[in-house]
């Protein structure tokens, strides 16, 4: 990676995930600046990762040369005044959101200038290492946007979209799906419970299952999702008998209907932010 000194405002799970990755694939840690509120939050980053920590925001916009918006979309609009308010010359530095909800357009009004800035939409499997990062770029150079690329892809992989429209889009596959397969691992571990399986037998069934399935898409690139269910399920067996009643109940319009309304929400709260 180049030399280019990022900051991370507000270090939260996410940026202490995307720090630990950039860290671990050999980025500098002197040119990561984190920056929080919680005096324990950024002595355990500081502790961890030997990165650069500071209480002042303003201190790291002026020292980074990337600024990595990690707040909550609501504290947003406080933020970028205090950088309006602090003297300092962004007209040159990059900004990357990670706040769902808040526009290019409506981040440009907030900081007063049209910066070059990059909406980024990570998902929680990036504390992991096996994230999804969604990334739309606005005005960003070419060396910038092979930087973004470099910084998430530590904990993960990603994707950019050509619309701004699409990040909306990623949230729905991406950003928040974890949590459709968390629901539906949570009805097997209820229905193995009611099986008579313990507490600790079922978690311990569905995870491995669920987490065997994945690596088995994984490993398999070159055979559908549709296929692989497929190979698994015998017509006339018991495979296919629950397959066949999850279909007659819509399973499928279900998961679209959801997604749909992820984006529908996420339409919504850019037009409250």
């Amino acid at each position: 990676m180049s030399d280019k000194t990022i900051a991370f405002i507000g270090t939260g799970n996410m940026s202490y995930a995307i720090i630990g990755g950039m860290v671990k694939n050999g980025f500098n840690a002197n040119n990561i600046i984190a920056t929080n509120r919680n005096q324990e939050k950024l002595a355990k980053v500081a502790a961890d990762f030997k990165v650069k920590t500071t209480s002042d925001n303003n201190e790291a916009l002026r020292d980074a040369d990337v600024i990595v918006l990690s707040v909550k979309p609501q504290m947003m609009g406080d933020l970028c005044k205090s950088f309006q308010e602090s003297g300092v010359d962004f007209s040159d530095k990059l900004f990357i959101s990670v706040a769902a909800g808040l526009t290019v357009k409506r981040l440009r009004e907030m900081l007063g200038q049209d910066v070059k800035m990059i909406r980024c939409m990570p998902n929680t499997p990036s504390l992991l290492g096996r994230g999804v990062s969604g990334l739309y770029g606005a005005g960003e150079t070419p060396s910038e946007h092979e930087f973004v690329q470099q910084v998430f892809e530590c904990t993960g992989i990603v994707v950019w979209v050509e619309q701004e429209s699409q990040i909306n889009d990623i949230i729905a596959v991406t950003g928040s799906s974890p949590a459709y397969f968390f629901l539906f691992m949570e009805a097997i571990e209820e229905k193995a419970k009611a099986l008579g399986f313990n507490d600790a037998d079922a978690r311990r069934l569905v995870q491995q299952t669920a987490l065997g399935a994945a690596e088995m898409a994984l490993s398999q690139p070159d055979i559908t999702i549709s296929q692989l269910r497929s190979n698994v399920t015998s017509k006339g067996g018991t495979t296919h008998a629950a397959v066949e009643h999850l279909k007659d109940k819509g399973l499928t319009q279900t998961v679209a209907d959801a997604m749909d309304a992820c984006i529908t929400r996420a339409q919504q709260m850019e037009q409250e932010l």
